[in-house]
């Protein structure tokens, strides 16, 4: 077990490379990078400039034609010093497989450099990020758990029932409306949208939360909390649910149940005693894949929604902003997490079904 660990975790470094060397290569031809951003903003500032001047009155008129010329003049094209003096700060006055390698380098030792217009570094901004989205991602997580995994099995054990086809229908309106749906849902009914007003509409916590006592703070945070999570709750929960359905229905059919009612095992005992442990195999080692799922892409628009400051916000700002240093240090953060993750799902199996051999499978 410990070479397929040890393999696993050897792969992770060619996966890594990988996934940086195709992002790398599409940014470069990607139009509008920070240079032309900025350049952009510069001239749209001369030509604002330049309206001011010339829309001075006649008494001014003289004054201002001088400067006036001067402005159009810098508004119709930057100078070539500058647009080198900018290549040169953001690091584009060298070759793409020189930056890349250095890039290769520090992302080694774990320097993502710093963000071009945060003045701050990359580590920094996702240390201050990265609570919040494991913080929605985890209690999200959890929670479609502890709804999807009792849900499921009674959906198994009345299957047919007028109950399970009552909640297949609620399942399925789960599984077909996107959580950013429900939560703009969440805003108008609670958030003061249209009805009532019992939940604030953004951030994590209170402007005042380092003023509370550690009681109220743990109650702010919930209260801010309910909305972005429930939103995520109601829209994840289906397919955790057709799971684990799906699961015990393919084990209660099974020749080894069929052995256990026959030797006089209640239909509990049956269910919990054998059915429980193989059907829940997949479901619960599933824990890590599930949580990626939710963290990377479910949380993305509700961070935006509800102005959370958490990685999947930066990440967006980052690649609207043009700021690589934040948008390749997140995207390796993401794939790091990701590939340790997937890892512990393997191990999962393992600890729940020793029968599970990976080193003899890679043998």
């Amino acid at each position: 077990m410990w070479g397929y660990v040890a393999r696993r975790l050897l792969l992770m470094i060619p996966t890594l490379l990988g996934i940086m060397v195709i992002n790398f290569a599409i940014v470069q031809f990607a139009p509008g990078g920070p240079i032309e951003r900025i350049a952009a903003q510069v001239q749209g500032s001369m030509a604002d400039a330049t309206g001011r001047f010339t829309g001075v009155d006649a008494r001014e008129a003289g004054d201002a034609t001088g400067m006036a010329d001067e402005v159009s003049r810098g508004a119709r094209g930057l100078h070539p010093e500058f647009i080198a003096e900018l290549e040169a700060q953001f690091g584009f006055d060298r070759p793409a497989h020189e930056r890349f390698l250095q890039m290769t380098w520090n992302y080694l030792r774990f320097d993502f450099g710093e963000s071009f217009y945060a003045d701050r570094t990359v580590i920094e901004l996702i240390r201050d990020r990265l609570p919040v989205s494991i913080s929605l991602g985890l209690w999200t997580t959890v929670l479609v758990y502890l709804i999807s995994i009792p849900l499921g099995i009674r959906k198994a054990v009345r299957d047919g029932s007028r109950f399970d086809l009552t909640t297949s229908a609620v399942v399925f309106v789960g599984y077909a409306i996107p959580n950013f749906l429900f939560a703009i849902l969440l805003i108008v009914l609670f958030a003061g949208g249209s009805w009532l007003d019992l939940f604030p509409l953004r951030g994590l916590v209170s402007d005042n939360w380092h003023d509370l006592s550690w009681p109220m703070r743990i109650l702010d945070y919930l209260h801010h909390i309910t909305l972005p999570v429930l939103a995520m709750v109601i829209s994840g929960f289906a397919g955790l649910t057709m799971l684990t359905k799906n699961s015990f229905l393919e084990e209660v059919n099974k020749q080894y149940v069929m052995t256990a009612r026959a030797k006089g095992c209640t239909e509990r005992g049956v269910l919990y005693g054998h059915v429980f442990r193989n059907a829940m195999l997949i479901v619960i080692a599933g824990f890590p894949a599930a949580f990626i799922g939710i963290l990377f892409t479910g949380a993305l628009l509700i961070e935006v929604i509800f102005s959370l400051d958490g990685l999947g916000l930066l990440g967006f700002e980052a690649v609207v902003n043009r700021d690589y240093p934040v948008v390749f240090g997140t995207l390796f953060i993401f794939t790091l997490l990701g590939l340790v993750l997937n890892l512990i799902g393997d191990l999962m199996y393992v600890a729940i079904d020793p029968r599970i051999d990976f080193e003899r499978r890679a043998g």
